[in-house]
C-alpha cells in the first residue's frame, strides 16, 4: 500500500484506521471519505456516498490510489431496523468498490464479521470453513460480500482481502449500532456512572478484540504475501471470547464499587445467540501471522486508563 482511499472513514473502525494509516504511510497518502463532513477536518477528506460508483471511481483515479479499504456499512442491530436499506448500502457500496478496484487495478480490503455465521454454525471453535446460514440482514450481506470478493479475485484477479471481525472495543469512537456494542458501553458507564445495565444476557459468550489489534490486523493482512493467502477474504480472527459478567468482574479490579444488572433486549440477544461462542483463528495465524496483543485483563486496564483521561474522571471513590 502506498496511496490509500478509505470509505466509511468516520465510522467506529474507519476513524481510528485513518489515523494509523497516516502515521504509517504519510498524511498525504491517505484519502478519507464518508457520506458526511467530519466535525473537525484533519488531513485529506472528500464526501462520498458509496452507492455512487462514478463518484468513487473519480476520487480514486484523481487521488492515484493503489489501494481501497472499504469500511462503509450498516451494522447488525441497525440493519435489522432497516433491512432493505442495509442491503442496498452494504451490497451496493461493496459492488461499486470492487468495480473501482477492478477498473483501476487496486488492492482491496473489506471486513466481514462473525455475523456471517448463524444458529446452525458450530458454536465452539468455529472452523474457518463451515456452514454459514445467518438469520439477519447484516449477516446475509456479509456472506454475500465474502462470496463476491472471492468472485472478483478468481474472475478478474482483483487482489481482494478481508477478515471476519469479532466485536470491537475502543475508547476513541462511540458504538455504531452493533450487537457487541455493550462491551464498549460497559466501560463508558463504569467510568462515568459506576454502573451499567446490559442488554445482553449473562453467560452469552461472543468473540471480542481491542481496536489496536483490529487495526494492526488490517495492515498486516494488506502487507502479507498474497501467494500465501489461501482464504483471502474471510479470515477468522479473535482475541478473546467473553460474556458480560467477565467484563464486569475485570472492571471491579479497577472500580470496586462498579455494579451491573440486566435488561435483555430480545432483538440483540437473539442476534448474539445466533453467533459462535468462540471462532478458530488458526488459518489467519498460519497464512499471514495474525496475533493479538491484548487479552481481557490488559484491554480493561487500558480502556479504563484512557477513558478516565478522556472523560476527566480522576478517582472512583
Amino acid at each position: 500500500m502506498k496511496r490509500i482511499l478509505v470509505t466509511g472513514a468516520l465510522g467506529q473502525i474507519g476513524s481510528e484506521l485513518v489515523v494509523k494509516l497516516r502515521k504509517l504511510y504519510g498524511e498525504e497518502n491517505v484519502l478519507a471519505t464518508d457520506i458526511r463532513e467530519p466535525k473537525e477536518k484533519e488531513g485529506l477528506f472528500q464526501v462520498l456516498d458509496v452507492t455512487e460508483g462514478k463518484r468513487m471511481y473519480e476520487l480514486a483515479k484523481q487521488f492515484n490510489a493503489d489501494s481501497l479499504i472499504h469500511m462503509a456499512a450498516l451494522l447488525s442491530a441497525t440493519a435489522e431496523k432497516k433491512p432493505l436499506y442495509a442491503w442496498q448500502l452494504n451490497m451496493g457500496g461493496l459492488i461499486n468498490a470492487l468495480e473501482v478496484s477492478r477498473e483501476l487495478n487496486l488492492q482491496f480490503f473489506t471486513p466481514s464479521s462473525i455475523g456471517a455465521f448463524g444458529p446452525t454454525t458450530p458454536k465452539e471453535n468455529t472452523p474457518q470453513d463451515t456452514i454459514q446460514r445467518p438469520t439477519t440482514m447484516y449477516g446475509v450481506s456479509k456472506v454475500a460480500g465474502e462470496l463476491l470478493c472471492d468472485y472478483y479475485f478468481h474472475r478478474f484477479g482483483v487482489d481482494t482481502r478481508g477478515v471476519r471481525f469479532p466485536g470491537l472495543i475502543s475508547y476513541t469512537t462511540p458504538p455504531g449500532g452493533g450487537t457487541t456494542d455493550y462491551a464498549v458501553e460497559i466501560y463508558y458507564k463504569a467510568v462515568e456512572e459506576g454502573r451499567y445495565t446490559s442488554y445482553i444476557a449473562e453467560g452469552t459468550y461472543m468473540d471480542m478484540m481491542y481496536m489496536p489489534d483490529a487495526l494492526q490486523a488490517i495492515v498486516d493482512l494488506m502487507e502479507a504475501d498474497g501467494s500465501k493467502l489461501e482464504h483471502r477474504n474471510a479470515f477468522n480472527i479473535t482475541a478473546m471470547s467473553i460474556e458480560p459478567n467477565q467484563i464486569a468482574e475485570e472492571i471491579k479490579k479497577h472500580i470496586p464499587a462498579f455494579e451491573m444488572d440486566y435488561a435483555v433486549d430480545p432483538v440483540r440477544q437473539g442476534i448474539a445467540e445466533s453467533w459462535p461462542n468462540f471462532i478458530d483463528p488458526s488459518a489467519a495465524k498460519e497464512e499471514w501471522g495474525f496475533t493479538a496483543a491484548y487479552d481481557l485483563e490488559k484491554m480493561t486496564a487500558d480502556m479504563i486508563e484512557k477513558l478516565s483521561s478522556k472523560l476527566n474522571k480522576k478517582s472512583f471513590s
